[in-house]
């Protein structure tokens, strides 16, 4: 269940992010930004809901959804998707959808420290954080 998930993750290391960025279609200045913000996650429970926040030295977001339920998400670089949390086994996924197009992180725990791959149209970014 998402339990596994819930905590204060600090990013530690981030791998091919900016080619990530770079696909989705993102702005040279804000890949800037994304490349070196200090990001924290925090992953809780609110009730059936799951509670995502994410600080940043660039933009501070809360999602909360029940697992399964479509929710709507403004994305750090303004676009506006359809996204949903599932459980995929042990690995605590998000999926945003928009204009045809699809861009998905897996979470999953190794080691103690919590690993997200993103992935879009062929192009894959690692971000891994440990907890605070």
């Amino acid at each position: 269940m998402v339990d596994a998930f819930c905590g204060t993750w600090k990013l530690v290391d981030s791998q091919n992010f900016d080619d990530y960025m770079k696909a989705l279609g993102v702005s040279f200045a804000t890949r800037q930004v994304g490349n070196v913000a200090k990001v924290t996650v925090v992953i809780g429970r609110d009730g059936e809901k799951v509670v995502e926040k994410t600080s940043s030295t660039f933009r501070n977001t809360e999602l909360s959804a029940k697992l399964g339920e479509v929710f709507d998400e403004t994305t750090p670089d303004d676009r506006t998707v359809k996204s949903t949390f599932t459980m995929e086994g042990n690995k605590f996924v998000k999926v945003q959808k928009w204009d045809g197009k699809e861009t998905k992180f897996v979470r999953e725990i190794k080691d103690g420290k919590l690993v997200m791959t993103l992935s879009f149209e062929g192009v894959t970014a690692v971000r891994t954080y440990e907890k605070a």
